[in-house]
């Protein structure tokens, strides 16, 4: 990767930061407020079902042990050194957004067993598949290698699980249903983007 492909700019790396930054005082606070706090914000099938939806959005700045903010920190900021140039605030907004909802609506309707999630592994697969799909658009190869090897990554998890290493570091299953809907979710995301983008360019008088 070259040093050029980096995003520095502030529209680039607002949003990463935040989210990262939010995701780190989420671990800390459990610590000095105890687990009353991140209690209040963890998805939780049954607190969801009466009624707390901001659940839906606040599961997954949580973590289950240092080790599993650790590994979705070095995601999140990989994707960004990757694809943050295809970042801007309002997109990126839009983008965590709605794989945050997809995946925890995922598991709500289509997999009832599940009743508590943390974690930000599910967003980061839709955050992958949208900077592949960007990588396309912009006629770079490499993207059709990242969406294929995301997609395949997904299916040997459908069929085999996680690994059992990753498992044991982070204490917690791993919850393979979240990585297949965070990832459709930034599929749908890209696939609206990109259109209202082609709309946009076949129309640009209309606001």
């Amino acid at each position: 990767m070259k040093l050029t492909r980096l995003a520095l700019s502030k529209q680039h790396s607002l949003l990463v930061a935040v989210i990262a930054l939010l995701s780190i005082i989420a671990f800390i606070s459990e610590y000095f407020l105890g687990e009353l706090f991140t209690q209040t914000l963890v998805y939780q099938r049954q607190l969801i079902t009466e009624g707390e939806i901001w659940r839906l959005i606040s599961g997954h700045l949580l973590h289950t042990n240092g080790y599993h903010l650790l590994l979705n920190l070095a995601a999140l900021f990989m994707l960004w050194a990757l694809h943050g140039r295809f970042y801007s605030i309002k997109n990126y907004s839009a983008l965590f957004l709605l794989c945050s909802l997809f995946t925890s609506a995922g598991i709500y309707y289509f997999e009832p067993t599940l009743i508590q999630y943390v974690g930000l592994s599910g967003v980061l697969h839709g955050i992958f598949v949208f900077g592949a799909i960007m990588d396309i658009n912009a006629k770079d190869k490499t993207g059709y290698l990242l969406f294929l090897g995301v997609w395949l990554k997904i299916a040997h998890e459908q069929f085999y699980g996680a690994s059992a290493e990753v498992s044991n570091l982070i204490e917690a299953s791993v919850a393979v249903n979240a990585h297949l809907w965070g990832a459709l979710g930034g599929l749908l995301f890209s696939v609206i983007y990109l259109y209202s983008i082609h709309i946009r360019l076949r129309h640009p008088n209309k606001s």
